[in-house]
Order: structure tokens, then sequence, then C-alpha cells
């Protein structure tokens, strides 16, 4: 055996070792949701390497607190935790505006804010290998995202508190550009009527979730547990979200089981609310999820980020709620047989960044931009002033004086990390896809 050969062997141990411990217990109870996943990750570098957030903070571990411009403070940072390329969309927020951003925020947690922007670079460096890119085309991505980061924390940390913020708007209908206005415009043509048809129908005169499309008929003991752990879930919402009692009665609740790259094997429920008037058109549906142990929190110790959450559902809507201004006024959280869910929305206004037709150098450049101010914004948001005592001082602070102690090497070192992981994840999902096809994942 050569090498080359040697050394896939053992990479290869150490993706299905990752793997067991991320998704072994869901994979033994859904093997089938598993291997729609996989297959999914299969198809591209990118879709292995969004799926496999696990393997890439085992990676980074050993930087956890040794790595350039991490101290006290940026080691403590609310991040997303899966911040990649596609994970940028559109949301409606609590007053009602259409705003794009950062979302899925199922693997936020508190740790450096560089895994967050390292994670990002390198799907920059795999998004521009597929799109046939140059390496020195990559990592000018990569500096202009740096850049813009940079910029957008800075402005942050020296502006007047709230103020800044408020000088520096979100992309919205009236200040996005190019793709991310068109997301916003193809989220501002989408209708609540337009879901909701989608997913029920009327049933004497009253509106019921559709048989069959991945829905789950419950038996009544289940139906009683999901409709008991909805009550619990009433009291984790801000008084703010509803003015009208009847929004909160149940129409009708079907189970679903996740088969996509983040959610599979994970069970759920849609439930149909009555919304904020009697028409039909204005019902609700929103989504009770199990919450996932977050990849990022097997590699922090800090026993008081651990203690912070009583569950994963708790987790995933404080850190939300600390990441994203005006969250879904819906957001909240409670427990099911024992198990921490989030509860959320179904938004009928969630439209994804579409990177199947931004090709050219330039365009994908100014996306990149203002992904990188987008991300700087995020990780201002939940610090101080958030509420939140988990991260008592201003993030913005911290980050733009560990930057400014090497300002010329920030961009570097991502631009380093982009390639260097880049090339790390496309040879890894070559060995997947061998490990995969040849029935060496154990369990499928």
């Amino acid at each position: 055996m050569s090498d080359t050969q040697t050394r896939a062997q053992e990479r290869g141990e150490q993706i299905l070792a990752v793997f067991d411990t991320a998704f072994g217990e869901l994979l033994a109870a859904d093997p089938a949701a598993f291997q729609v996943k996989f297959r999914k990750m299969a198809g591209s570098a990118f879709a292995f390497y969004r799926g496999s957030a696990g393997l890439f903070y085992a990676d980074l571990e050993r930087e956890q607190h040794a790595g350039p411009y991490l101290d006290e403070r940026t080691s403590r940072v609310w991040i997303h935790g899966d911040l990649h390329a596609e994970n940028f969309g559109t949301y409606m927020d609590a007053n009602g505006r259409l705003i794009f951003n950062v979302n899925d925020f199922d693997e936020a947690y508190v740790g450096p804010f560089t895994w967050d922007l390292k994670r990002f670079a390198a799907s920059v460096a795999l998004i521009g290998y597929a799109k046939a890119l140059s390496d020195d085309q990559i990592g000018e991505l990569v500096r202009i995202y740096a850049a813009a980061y940079r910029e957008r924390i800075h402005a942050l940390a020296t502006g007047a508190g709230s103020g800044a913020t408020a000088e520096l708007p979100p992309f919205t209908l009236d200040t996005a550009e190019g793709p991310l206005l068109g997301a916003l415009r193809a989220a501002r043509s989408l209708t609540r009527f337009g879901l909701l048809d989608s997913m029920t129908e009327i049933r004497d005169f009253e509106r019921r979730f559709t048989a069959g499309g991945g829905a789950i008929d419950l038996d009544a003991a289940t139906r009683y547990k999901v409709l008991a752990a909805f009550d619990g879930y009433l009291e984790t919402l801000p008084e703010s979200s509803l003015t009208r009692p009847d929004s909160y009665r149940v129409k009708d609740v079907v189970g679903r089981r996740g088969i996509g790259i983040g959610s599979a094997g994970l069970p759920s429920y849609n439930i149909l609310l009555e919304g904020n008037s009697d028409a039909l058109e204005n019902d609700v549906v929103i989504y009770l999820k199990q919450a996932q142990t977050p990849a990022v929190s097997r590699h922090i110790t800090d026993a008081a980020v651990r203690e912070y959450f009583r569950h994963e559902g708790h987790r995933t809507v404080i850190s939300q709620r600390a990441l994203q201004a005006h969250a879904d006024p819906w957001l909240g959280w409670t427990e099911l047989n024992g198990t921490g869910q989030l509860v959320a929305e179904v938004s009928p206004y969630a439209v994804d960044l579409d990177w199947s037709d931004i090709d050219e150098p330039e365009e994908i450049a100014a996306v990149v931009a203002d992904l990188g101010r987008a991300t700087a914004t995020m990780h201002a948001a939940a610090d101080d002033e958030s509420g939140h005592s988990l991260v008592p001082f201003s993030t913005e602070r911290a980050i733009d004086a560990a930057i400014a102690a090497d300002e010329q090497g920030f961009a570097e070192l991502l631009v380093d990390f982009a390639h260097g992981y880049g090339a790390r994840a496309r040879a890894d999902h070559q060995i997947f896809v061998d490990l995969f096809r040849n029935g060496r994942i154990p369990g499928l």
C-alpha cells in the first residue's frame, strides 16, 4: 500500500469516528434518512462540507485558545457555528420587514469568532473551485470577505453604541443590491396563502393538513404529548410576540421526519394555528423539531457555556435571538419526551441565496463583500447589550482590537486556511464517497 493510500485509509477512519459521534444514535434509529443525507453529501465537495461540520471542528480543536486573534474574550463570542456561503437568505422580522441575513442557527454556540470566518472562507474556496476560478481569484475573494468584515466590525466598534447599528442598516428591499436584492424580491412575491395551499386543504369549513407529502398521522398518545409540549412552548414566547389570544388555537398536528443534509433522522411535527384573524388565509404553520447537539460544542470546554443552556432547544433559541435582530416572533423552545425542542414558524418568506447563477468573479466578489458585512453585524449583535450574561462585553470592540494588533495578517490567515482546508474537503469528499459506495459506513 502506498503512502497516499495509507493516509487516505487513516483519514477515512477519522471521518467514520467523527460521523459515529455526530450521527450514530440518529443513524441507528433511521438508517433510511441517512441514506438520503449521505447521497446528497456525495453529490459534491460542497455538499459534503455542509454536512460534515463535526469533522471541521475536530480538525480545528487544537486552535481553541491558541490561534491568532484569539484571547479570553474573542474566544467567547456568540458564533453561528455553521457559517458557509449557502447559510444566508431572507426572513421577515418581528416588525414585518423583509431582511436578507445569516440564517439556520441550529449549530450556534459560544466560541472563537475566527471559527465562523474560517468555515466561511473554506466554503468560498469550494464554490470558487466548482466554478473553475483560479487559486489567485479564490484568494482575492477571501481577502474581499475579510476586508468587508474588518471594515464593518471597526465601524460598529467605533460607533456610538446602538446608534452605530442604526447608521449601518440591514440588507432590505431598500438597501440590498444584486443577488441579495433578487432573493428579497423573490421572497416578497411569496404569500402565506401559497404556503398554506401547498401543505393544507379545507375540510368541513376548516383548514387541515393534507395527507401525504411527508406528513405522518399521529396516534392519540403522541398527539397528546405534542400538544402538551406546545403548551410549554407558549410560556417561552416574548409577551410582545402575539396580541390575539386565539392565535394560539391549534387546528391540526402532523408528524414529519427530516431527510435533509442537516436534519436527517430528526423527528419533527407541524402544528397548524389560527393566525391573527378568523380568515382561513391567515393561518400559521409552526414546526416543533428535536434540537441537535451543535458540532462546535464538542470542542468547547468552558463549563460556564455548557451550564448556561437548559437543553439544546433552549440553546438554539437563545443563540438565534442573540445573533439575529428582531427574530421570528414565533421562535421558542419546549421539551418532548425529555428532549429539547426548537419551535419556529414555517416561514412563507424564506428564500435562500442561490449560487447557481452567480458565476462572474466581479459579481461573486460583490456578494462575498456583503456577506462579510452581514457576518460582522451578526457577531456584534450578541454581546453586553443583548441581555445575555454569557457574553458580558462588547464583542465588536474585542474583535476590532484583536484584528488591529495584526491588521496585515488577518486576511492572509483566512486565505491560507481557505486554500488548505478547501483542498482537504475535496479530498475528504472523495474518501467519503468511496466509504459510502463500498458499504463501509456502519449501520447503513
